[in-house]
């Protein structure tokens, strides 16, 4: 998923949600990237409901735990170059392995944290979603944004389109 942005809609019900993904998909937008966020208790059927990674911090927690723990984990390893322990002689791999070591640490510790933590780009989303309206975020490839912004505005005034997210992870 090289090149893919993020698209944000809010739509006022259900049926305009279910038309929309209904439009999308036949324009061969997989299923797996179309999220729907709504207030507790709004009955989504089989629309494809927004998971952990888009409700939560997660994956912004996870990117800054590797940064923070391989750069803590790298110079843990070069710590240990310099200053070897009583009888233990050091090499370029404790540079390595405390780099690797310390991202996975970072990376496990800060996905604990972040997926306890609403997600703090939808913040802006929160006021329309508890007053009922609901978030779709698609993602798309980069050079077909204007197509879907297109398609969504010519069959559906009643959407708000709120703008893309610059880039989207590779990952979850």
């Amino acid at each position: 998923m090289l090149g893919v942005k993020r698209l944000y809609f809010l739509l006022p019900d259900v049926d305009t949600a279910r038309r929309i993904v209904d439009e999308l998909l036949l324009a061969h937008v997989p299923y797996e990237h179309i999220h729907v966020l709504a207030r507790r208790n709004t009955p989504l059927e089989e629309l494809p409901e927004a998971g952990v990674a888009q409700k939560t911090d997660l994956v912004p927690a996870i990117e800054r735990g590797l940064a923070v723990g391989g750069s803590m984990g790298a110079l843990a390893g070069l710590v240990a170059l310099a200053f070897p322990p009583a009888g233990v002689v050091a090499a370029g791999g404790a540079v390595l392995f405390g780099a690797l070591g310390g991202a996975g640490f970072g990376a496990w510790v800060s996905a604990m944290v972040g997926v306890s933590v609403p997600n703090s780009r939808l913040e802006r989303f929160a006021a329309a979603i508890e007053q009922g309206m609901l978030l779709m975020m698609v993602d798309v490839p980069k050079d077909r944004v204007e197509e879907f912004e297109d398609l969504i505005r010519q069959h559906h005034p009643e959407a708000d389109i709120e703008g893309t997210e610059p880039t989207i992870p590779a990952f979850p």
